[in-house]
């Protein structure tokens, strides 16, 4: 039996992480910093809202809403193909026509980073991979009442999506005019990690997430307040995987909480659980298993 929305959850219980719960910008190390900042700028619309060359650092995003954080690193390598860390940036549009607007400009301008499509039933999806081999999601979600949710989980599948009928059905002249205007957010970052039942210790059973839904050993989705997931990890490309050593690619997840209580009961939920922490009182930072950096800020102290 499904029903139309999430379950109900005690969103001020201590072991959980709060309803309004959303996700921050995401860092990236680079070995070339014009590039990336012209393909995050040019085919992806963000608009640059910091640039320092000095500093070796970019901040892209939508309004005042940073989204990615570009960090010059030209001294690392490239992390394995195997190897744990980012699985895609997913970058959420409120219409589909600002979603069809996104993905003509990189299909327009780096076409053959275009990777693949997909219906997910919650959300309909665009996928494609920086100048850096950096996974990206392009994406637009379906009304929550529109999802089903069975035995706690969330429906979520992966069906076939025409790229170019989604265009020719959703591109509109004001869309294309007003790109860099649209807003635009994280909506969800999602990780190789290489052990799925250790990422459910961490990040469901200490950081506070709920699953909202697994495929077996090979994925899982988390989320608060009843999305259909702000975080996933899965082995597809990295089951074994162990730490992360120093490499380009993801830098720093971030993750915004509502309040400065919020933050607080979350460091105290991660010293219960014996997870080290840096804490300054305004940013939460911690590593996961495999080495991922992860900040916790409330809305207010964004980057």
């Amino acid at each position: 039996m499904t029903s139309p929305a999430a379950p109900a959850t005690p969103s001020s219980s201590p072991d959980l992480l709060a309803a309004d719960t959303g996700m921050g910008a995401v860092t990236l190390r680079v070995a070339d910093l014009d590039a990336m900042t012209a393909y995050y700028r040019d085919a992806v619309t963000l608009t640059v809202l910091t640039h320092e060359p000095s500093a070796g650092r970019t901040v892209l995003g939508r309004g005042a809403t940073p989204i990615v954080i570009l960090e010059h690193a030209p001294e690392l390598r490239h992390a394995a193909p195997r190897e744990a860390g980012l699985f895609h940036t997913a970058i959420l549009f409120e219409t589909e026509a600002d979603l069809a607007a996104a993905v003509y400009a990189v299909a327009s301008r780096h076409p053959g980073s275009f990777t693949g499509s997909a219906d997910h039933l919650v959300s309909k999806a665009f996928y494609f991979t920086d100048p850096e081999g950096n996974g990206i999601e392009l994406y637009w979600d379906r009304a929550r009442t529109a999802w089903s949710w069975t035995h706690g989980q969330v429906d979520m599948a992966t069906l076939a999506l025409d790229p170019n009928a989604f265009l020719q059905e959703n591109v509109t002249e004001e869309a294309l005019a007003g790109t860099a205007s649209r807003p635009a957010t994280v909506g969800h970052v999602h990780l190789s990690v290489g052990d799925v039942d250790q990422a459910h210790q961490f990040y469901v059973q200490q950081l506070g997430f709920e699953a909202t839904t697994r495929f077996g050993p090979q994925a899982l989705f988390v989320s608060a307040g009843g999305y259909h997931h702000h975080m996933a990890m899965n082995t597809w490309n990295s089951a074994g995987a162990g730490r992360r050593q120093l490499a380009l690619g993801l830098g720093l997840v971030r993750i915004e909480v509502p309040t400065s209580d919020d933050l607080g009961s979350l460091g105290e939920r991660l010293g219960h659980h014996g997870v080290a922490t840096r804490d300054d009182g305004r940013v939460l930072g911690f590593d996961d298993p495999w080495l991922n950096r992860i900040e916790v800020t409330t809305r207010s102290g964004r980057v």
